[in-house]
């Protein structure tokens, strides 16, 4: 343990036990020599200007009484497996956002990198895989996240990826949200009063206005944007059922497909899932990972419409 992680643990042990801790009980912790454990009492109180006072009678040292509990290492005070976590997070956030984020971080990464010292070199062990993502413009996502957390309008150009399309939306941002390696801005459309989720690879050109945004309420927010299975279903409509072989139970079971999603293993070792839908296409695509270990039971309609899919499928193949 280096002096910067014995630090961190004296600090905390201080924190933590307010009646004190003995000598014998820093050397332990901190995995220190006698010698060392003083040095280190002494840096933290003499360097660092902490209210630390011994214990003529207990030969206890601890934080004072006044100014104790409200005292912070001061500066960038991490424990190991903290900046281990932020780095983590930081790698994944900059690859989820197309490096959009490194900016913004400026030079914290640096000073991370270098409190953990030569293991910094074991991040490239750390792997971010992404699946089925589409880039989208850094500045884009800047505009997007101010406009979100500073609540302001924002001006866009969309291109519906329906139609390729293009028109000009002012909308209120609701929340970014990020869904199956990719970023969508949940608003308020003005134009239509309507809320709907945009993918921020298909927003153009777009302005900060200076006009607060409208809020909608979260419970509101909740009902359309999480009220049905997929990110563009809207509000549900119905109930999915699907049965799965008793193969696929195994992993089916482990899945969260839905907030309020229900399952139960039938007595043959077949697994039952029900999920609340709206718009049935993204349900279908993912119950046809599945192949034959999968099959839609209700509603008819949905049946009949993954029936409709698999005859496109097989037409496909003569």
């Amino acid at each position: 343990m280096d002096r910067y992680e014995r630090i961190v643990k004296l600090h905390r042990l201080l924190k933590v036990n307010r009646t004190g801790i003995s000598l014998e009980r820093v050397i332990e912790e901190t995995e220190a020599s006698r010698a060392t454990a003083y040095r280190d009492i002494a840096f933290l109180r003499d360097a660092l200007g902490a209210p630390l006072e011994s214990d003529p009678e207990t030969h206890r040292f601890r934080y004072e009484q006044q100014g104790g509990e409200a005292f912070e290492l001061p500066g960038l005070w991490l424990a190991p497996d903290e900046v281990y976590a932020l780095l983590i997070a930081q790698q994944t956030l900059n690859s989820q956002s197309e490096g959009a984020l490194a900016e913004a971080l400026g030079d914290l990464t640096p000073r991370l990198r270098r409190l953990i010292g030569d293991r910094v070199d074991q991040l490239g062990r750390i792997r971010v895989l992404r699946q089925g993502s589409r880039r989208s413009d850094e500045q884009v996502f800047r505009s997007v996240t101010s406009a979100v957390l500073e609540r302001r309008r924002l001006s866009f150009s969309y291109r519906a990826r329906s139609t390729g399309e293009t028109r000009s939306r002012t909308v209120s941002p609701q929340r970014l949200t990020h869904y199956r390696d990719n970023w969508y801005l949940d608003a308020l459309d003005h134009d239509r009063r309507a809320l709907r989720s945009f993918a921020l690879d298909r927003i153009g050109a777009c302005e900060l206005l200076s006009e607060a945004a409208e809020d909608v309420p979260e419970a509101t927010l909740d009902q359309h944007f999480s009220g049905s299975y997929g990110i563009f279903s809207g509000a549900a409509r119905a109930i999915a059922t699907v049965r799965f072989s008793a193969h696929a139970a195994r992993w089916v079971a482990d899945e969260r497909w839905h907030a309020q999603q229900q399952g139960s293993f039938l007595p043959d070792g077949r697994y039952e899932l029900r999920v609340p839908f709206g718009n049935a296409r993204e349900l279908l695509m993912d119950v046809l990972r599945y192949g034959p270990d999968a099959e839609v039971v209700a509603p008819v309609s949905l049946r009949e419409e993954m029936k409709a899919l698999l005859t496109l499928a097989r037409a496909g193949y003569g």
